[in-house]
């Protein structure tokens, strides 16, 4: 859209906007990385600006934005050195949805059902707020936020149905979602560890994982630490596949703890 900087016109006009305030206009083009648009009380050239992101959750740009189309759109950024405004056309198309989830904080807890088990995911219905119009659940689980401990398929963690209470970590306006994280509302079983083991101590656990660069070792409840390659045997080797097996019992040395990291060091070869 070029630098407008210098013209004092776009400058004024955008100046009053706030994030948040709602504004109309026209569809002035619609290309794979953006939809610009010709706001009302400006036609001199196109200031507002819609990303790929925050067109719609249920359509491809190309079907939700058409050259000459009305719309109205919710300002998500002004800036007055570029005379753009970026604009988005979801908060628009599901008000009470964009609204309900703009009012959660990180680290709310939330109260839902678990609606959907995916490859990607757990989608939960949420107990407030309004449905999606998309997905079976406002809420959404990544893997990794839905426990401390390993585990295989979220199966083994949730069920359909079942009644979770998770924290909120954030707002997916992509996808209109509550990111959640069932484990934040569970005890991180590595804090309690790293607080009762020192280095130095010898460890006896069962490998869960065997990497190229080396294994991982189950020490205690939720916890694993790394024996890397080079602590892995007296004798050099090159690759850990041979040496151990998933499922076999080791003898190791924590020789590192790393709360903030949550990461445990350990040696086979000093124990």
């Amino acid at each position: 859209m070029g630098d407008a900087s210098a013209d004092p016109a776009i400058r004024s006009f955008l100046a009053p906007m706030q994030v948040g305030d709602r504004c109309s206009g026209t569809v002035a083009a619609v290309t794979r990385s953006e939809v610009t648009v010709a706001l009302d009380g400006f036609a001199a050239r196109p200031l507002g600006v819609v990303g790929p992101l925050d067109v719609s959750w249920q359509r491809r740009m190309t079907d939700a934005a058409v050259v000459g189309q009305r719309i109205t759109a919710e300002v998500l950024a002004v800036d007055l050195e570029e005379g753009r405004v970026r604009l988005s056309m979801a908060a628009t198309e599901n008000p009470e949805l964009w609204a309900f989830l703009k009012q959660l904080r990180f680290g709310q807890r939330l109260t839902g059902t678990v609606a959907a088990i995916e490859s990607f995911g757990v989608f939960v219905a949420l107990e407030e707020g309004p449905d999606h119009p998309v997905h079976p659940g406002v809420g959404f689980i990544t893997y990794p936020e839905l426990s401390w401990r390993r585990f295989e398929a979220a199966s083994e963690v949730v069920a359909i149905g079942q009644r979770v209470y998770c924290e909120f970590l954030q707002f997916d306006t992509w996808e209109g979602e509550a990111r959640l994280s069932l484990r934040a509302t569970q005890p991180d079983p590595f804090l309690g560890f790293a607080e009762r083991i020192a280095v130095g101590r010898r460890l006896s656990g069962r490998v869960t994982k065997v990497l190229p660069f080396g294994v991982f070792v189950q020490v205690a409840d939720g916890v694993e630490g790394l024996v890397r390659l080079p602590e892995l045997s007296a004798v050099p080797v090159e690759n850990s596949e041979g040496v151990v097996r998933i499922g076999d019992e080791l003898m190791v040395i924590v020789t590192d703890v790393d709360r903030d990291r949550r990461r445990l060091s350990l040696s086979r070869q000093q124990a």
